[in-house]
């Protein structure tokens, strides 16, 4: 089964009044996690089991995923001997394997520590926790399999952050509030991967971003998947504003899922 692995373990200093108590995957838009939302995105179209790079406070994710099923049951407790029946169950069928990366370790580095939970020869899905889209998944590992490299990157154009005004003698005559970026295409997460873009890492310290892309790029084995249509990262609490206001008035581009 193909793996979706997304990266887990960042603090997110920009956004500090959050990340004192969780990781940043663990910030909610809405009632859950944008981790969650990222692994809906993935389970639409099929892909569940996945592999979460855990490291700055870890553990909240695994207690997260430890009552899931609890928090989305009814449950009949046999105190005598502590066993659990569960009851209207309202859970997802996702195998999800925890993995502790190293609270420093660099985004290569916790890609290099879940290398014994991948398949030998089988491209994987790898993405950030913290960037939500309605990327089509199946079309992009279709896309990879088509070129036949070994690294496949969602290149995605984002807004500008600011209002645009257009001025005309002291006068505006437009305002724009969420104007496209500078039309230059960026790295919006959503790989897909052979495994052996692993050797391309030299151990924690390696940034995934940095030498290893480099390098694919120069051997001509990474291939750019262009999506134009949403993608938002959640970088400020701006951003966690943004998404949250979205995801409450029903319209969170993003929820490709019933």
């Amino acid at each position: 089964m193909t793996k979706v692995v997304i990266l887990a373990g960042g603090r997110g200093s920009r956004l500090s009044e959050e990340t004192d108590l969780r990781p940043k995957p663990m910030i909610r838009i809405g009632d859950e996690p944008i981790l969650w939302h990222i692994m809906k995105m993935y389970a639409a179209h099929n892909f569940t089991d996945f592999v979460i790079c855990l490291g700055y406070l870890g553990y909240v994710v695994k207690e997260y995923f430890a009552n899931y099923l609890l928090h989305r049951s009814d449950v009949t407790v046999d105190l005598s001997s502590g066993r659990l029946e569960f009851h209207n169950q309202h859970s997802d069928n996702w195998k999800v394997t925890l993995v502790n990366t190293g609270d420093v370790t660099d985004t290569g580095g916790r890609l290099l520590r879940i290398r014994q939970h991948l398949e030998p020869n089988e491209p994987f899905f790898m993405t950030y926790g913290d960037g939500v889209s309605d990327v089509n998944i199946a079309d992009l590992m279709a896309f990879h399999r088509r070129h036949g490299r070994k690294a496949t990157v969602t290149a995605v154009r984002p807004p500008g952050r600011f209002g645009s005004l257009a001025i005309r003698d002291e006068i505006v005559e437009a305002f724009v509030e969420k104007p496209e970026g500078d039309g230059q295409y960026i790295n919006g997460g959503f790989f897909v991967l052979h495994p052996s873009v692993l050797d391309y890492v030299d151990g924690d310290h390696t940034v995934w971003e940095r030498e290893p892309i480099e390098r694919l790029a120069r051997d001509g084995d990474l291939v750019a998947y262009r999506h134009d249509g949403f993608w938002h990262c959640m970088d400020t609490l701006r951003d966690k504003f943004r998404l949250t206001a979205m995801w409450e008035e029903g319209a969170a581009a993003w929820k490709t899922w019933p």
